[in-house]
């Protein structure tokens, strides 16, 4: 990769926004809230958005080779527009040697092309090429030579929806990550609770007015574990607190078992944090006592939100607060994330009942989506200054108002 940085790169600051996608979902969901970054791509530069995700490796963006009546389309890239593109040999190293964290390993095409293949737990893929491109951040920035998933078909359940999705910024720790290719030594992102906007700096953020940040470390198990996703920001949960009280969660289903289940992952792709199911009934039974009298249980049982929330309730529609809930703190090692207020709960767009809305609890069971692992997602970090520090291997917490801070760096939507 040819860049204009030294070994100590300027800091970029994006604007983040949020957009509702159906396809392809991470985990199945009929609706996710993603957060989305801006930027070009390409000689000369095509605009392309991309959703910020923590969880995965490789970057990607939509791509078409044909134009509609000779005009391009511009929700996809047109790689035959960009005279910098390059597709990636499958014999070259980057695709023989950068690909190891791959969850599906890299094919050859038919012409001897580095053929790569995403799937996603709702059955959704996304499948291309691999190639290199200029990346252009910001008007003193462009990256040549960054790696990519050029992907040219998107299968899901909801083909209307496909050709909203434009791409994905992978931002994990393998090889070929965004920010891995990129050198920066750490990045950081918070979201605010009032409009879900918020902002995303690369590199180091030297931010005097910052609240100081308690930090975590990450997990790392070397050797190759079956359920274990080495390159994810996996951390320890050491428990869960409702209202300050420390639930009875025994500390050995906390931690990776044998297989490498278990592990604790940081993955801003995923809107809702989901917990393994004998943690997610202990918190369940809890938060029930807790709201006992104060909340009217959805006495439905064939309604599961996102097919892992089943703890809903009934709140009349003309109600414009909600009542004072408890919060539920999640305790890593070194680090506590405090899920406070209306983010406890999750209104369910466009579900009623009589005279009533849906407000489910916006903690899910995992083993419901066959996941086998703890998931933290964005819904729980908006108004955290979250840092991921890939220098010192860890990552820093600060609760702040999102919203102050995107004023103070002067982002704008």
């Amino acid at each position: 990769i040819r860049s204009c940085f030294s070994s100590s790169p300027t800091p970029f600051i994006f604007p983040l926004k949020t957009q509702i996608l159906r396809s392809p979902s991470k985990l199945q969901f009929q609706h996710n809230v993603s957060l989305i970054v801006s930027l070009t791509v390409g000689t000369p530069p095509q605009n392309v958005s991309m959703v910020l995700d923590t969880g995965s490796e490789l970057s990607w963006v939509h791509c078409n080779q044909t134009t509609r009546n000779n005009q391009p389309d511009p929700t996809m890239f047109n790689p035959n527009q960009s005279t910098s593109y390059k597709p990636i040999p499958c014999f070259s190293p980057t695709c023989v040697n950068k690909t190891q964290d791959f969850p599906i390993p890299p094919s050859c095409d038919s012409d001897n092309l580095c053929h790569a293949t995403l799937s996603y737990a709702d059955a959704s893929s996304s499948d291309g090429n691999l190639a290199s491109d200029t990346f252009h951040l910001g008007s003193s920035g462009n990256i040549s030579g960054l790696v990519f998933g050029c992907m040219d078909s998107i299968f899901s359940s909801n083909a209307d929806e496909d050709s909203k999705t434009t791409g994905l910024m992978g931002m994990n720790r393998g090889s070929l990550s965004f920010v891995s290719q990129m050198g920066f030594p750490k990045f950081s992102y918070c979201i605010s609770g009032s409009d879900l906007s918020g902002l995303l700096l690369l590199g180091d953020s030297n931010v005097t007015w910052l609240t100081p940040l308690n930090y975590t470390p990450l997990v790392q198990i070397s050797r190759p574990l079956p359920y274990f996703d080495r390159v994810a920001y996996t951390v320890q949960l050491q428990g869960i607190k409702v209202s300050g009280k420390l639930l009875p969660i025994p500390k050995s289903v906390l931690v990776p078992d044998h297989t490498g289940a278990g592990q604790t992952m940081v993955d801003s792709g995923t809107q809702f944090t989901f917990l393994l199911g004998p943690v997610y009934n202990i918190l369940r039974r809890e938060f029930l006592n807790q709201t006992a009298g104060v909340l009217r249980v959805l006495e439905d049982p064939n309604f599961v939100f996102q097919g892992a929330m089943d703890l809903c309730y009934r709140v009349p529609l003309g109600k414009t607060r909600l009542p004072n809930l408890p919060s539920v703190s999640l305790v890593f090692t070194g680090a506590e994330m405090v899920v406070s207020g209306d983010r406890v709960l999750y209104r369910v767009p466009g579900e009623t009942r009589g005279n009533d809305s849906v407000w489910c609890l916006s903690f899910g069971n995992s083993d419901l989506l066959g996941v086998e692992a703890y998931v933290i997602g964005h819904h729980h970090q908006q108004n955290v200054w979250m840092e991921f520090d890939l220098e010192k291997s860890r990552i820093g917490l600060a609760h702040v108002r999102c919203d102050l801070a995107r004023q103070r760096f002067g982002v704008g939507l």
